[in-house]
């Protein structure tokens, strides 16, 4: 069993030098969310805490992307991000957090079950299907 420090994360987001002000605008948008807390720590970063049942760092920062932030894209970052992902992604798996659904699959399967197609075995009783 996790105990509470172990998905308590303290990460650093880093953002690219322009445009500037960019820190002045992400302070606010992730002060704003709940039960996650952000404090700038340097000329271009900001550390945020979050528990990562609730949050990760890749989603934050793909919601930042969105709005139109320029993270850093040094090779060092990079990795360290690739990294926190995996385990971030991998701890989610382990404490069963179930995963975001950002799309609505049974529209789709309702649809492709009313459609012809030729993913239907037609084999007419199970002695056929045992013949060898």
């Amino acid at each position: 069993m996790s105990s509470p420090c172990d998905i308590q994360k303290r990460r650093e987001i880093c953002f690219h030098a322009t445009p500037p002000g960019q820190i002045e605008r992400a302070l606010p948008l992730l002060a704003g969310l709940p039960r996650l807390s952000a404090r700038q720590t340097g000329a271009q970063c900001i550390e945020v805490a979050y528990c990562v049942q609730e949050y990760t760092l890749q989603a934050l920062e793909v919601g930042l992307t969105g709005q139109g932030f320029h993270l850093g894209t040094t090779l060092l970052s990079k990795l360290k991000r690739a990294l926190i992902y995996y385990v971030e992604r991998i701890q989610r798996e382990n404490l069963k957090v179930p995963e975001v659904q950002t799309k609505n699959y049974q529209a789709h399967v309702e649809g492709w079950g009313k459609r012809p197609h030729g993913d239907h075995d037609d084999t007419p009783n199970d002695e056929w299907r045992q013949y060898k």
